[in-house]
């Protein structure tokens, strides 16, 4: 009797112990394609794993997957929720990201946190009926710093640019070269070391942070930087929708919560300090940072050489059915209130 009653007790403990709802935690995976040390993956994804793991109570946390694929490929890899989440360069898909270029125009006149959420809430107002995301869930758009041009030689003109092999990444950068007389190269970003390095190419356009993240003052320590910046990259970060719609539907908005604005504002914040780092990183190590003036003769002569970019964008976009001009209008008028606001405060 007494071997009964206590196997059923057994059985009855087991069973509890088998119906009791534990808490489960999710990992999401993030893909990233910038080295370990890259502001990216130092400050924006842990910033936003924390905010993630702090919003949902610690059921959802984040791990940051680092991979070799062509960070082009990473729209798709997200699509195929082959992982979780991811960012990239809208312009390295050329055709399907023609209305975010509209963050890269040259003559914004703002940092890349201004920029980041001038872009955000130009997205959400106009871009976002353009369906360019189809397939994605955009949780955050920022943009780099003003691009600058890290070469293997002085640059003391335009001129000395042309018929040189630059590494162009795309979007309005493809028409800057094509004004500038490059020659162009295209290859993923993370090519780029390897590419200067071995002398394919001469220059590249990017961003000062590039100095230091991606080392670019061991094989390109000329850098030279326009006060208006060459261009803005535009950047989206993206997850998954099978993923959100796998969790719970509150974790799922928690995680919404965190990012948007929120983690567009951060990102480009991040980069922006990131840039001021390189610069002085670059002098350190024998980089030779040029940066010239409003009244420089290079300076006068991109004006001219940019002029009419903005008309360009907005003939190649006419049959998206938006508003291109009012989007570009709300999206400078966006830039320059917050960077007002930034001198106001002393935060630029």
């Amino acid at each position: 009797m007494f071997k009964t009653m206590r196997s059923i007790l057994l059985a009855g403990t087991a069973a509890a112990v088998i119906n009791t709802p534990v808490s489960a935690q999710t990992v999401l995976n993030v893909s990233t394609w910038l080295s370990p040390t890259h502001v990216q993956n130092t400050v924006v994804w842990p910033t936003w794993g924390k905010w993630v793991e702090e919003a949902t109570e610690g059921r959802v946390t984040v791990n940051i997957e680092y991979s070799s694929n062509n960070p082009a490929q990473l729209f798709e890899v997200v699509e195929d929720s082959v992982a979780d989440a991811s960012f990239s360069f809208n312009g390295f898909v050329p055709g399907r990201f023609e209305m975010q270029q509209i963050a890269e125009l040259p003559g914004l006149g703002a940092n890349a946190e201004a920029a980041s959420l001038a872009y955000w809430r130009t997205y959400q107002k106009y871009l976002k009926a353009a369906n360019e995301f189809d397939g994605l869930e955009v949780i955050g758009l920022f943009t780099h710093g003003p691009g600058v041009m890290h070469t293997r030689f002085p640059v003391s003109s335009l001129d000395d640019l042309k018929g040189k092999k630059i590494r162009i990444g795309g979007g309005v950068q493809a028409e800057i070269g094509k004004r500038l007389e490059v020659i162009p190269v295209a290859a993923p970003g993370n090519k780029v070391y390897e590419l200067l390095q071995t002398g394919v190419v001469d220059g590249v356009f990017m961003p000062m942070v590039e100095q230091q993240g991606m080392r670019l003052v061991e094989i390109a320590p000329y850098v030279t930087v326009l006060p208006t910046g060459m261009y803005m990259g535009a950047f989206s970060m993206f997850i998954s929708p099978d993923f959100m719609d796998s969790i719970d539907e509150k974790d799922a908005e928690a995680i919404r919560k965190v990012s948007g604005e929120r983690l567009s504002l951060m990102a480009g914040a991040a980069w922006d300090k990131a840039d001021i780092r390189a610069k002085t990183f670059s002098e350190e190590n024998g980089g030779k940072v040029n940066l010239l003036s409003y009244g420089d003769q290079m300076s006068l002569d991109y004006l001219k050489v940019t002029d009419g970019i903005d008309q360009t964008w907005l003939n190649d976009v006419k049959d998206k059915g938006i508003d291109a001009q009012a989007a570009l209008d709300f999206l400078r008028i966006e830039a320059q209130m917050y960077t007002a606001k930034q001198k106001e405060t002393g935060a630029n």
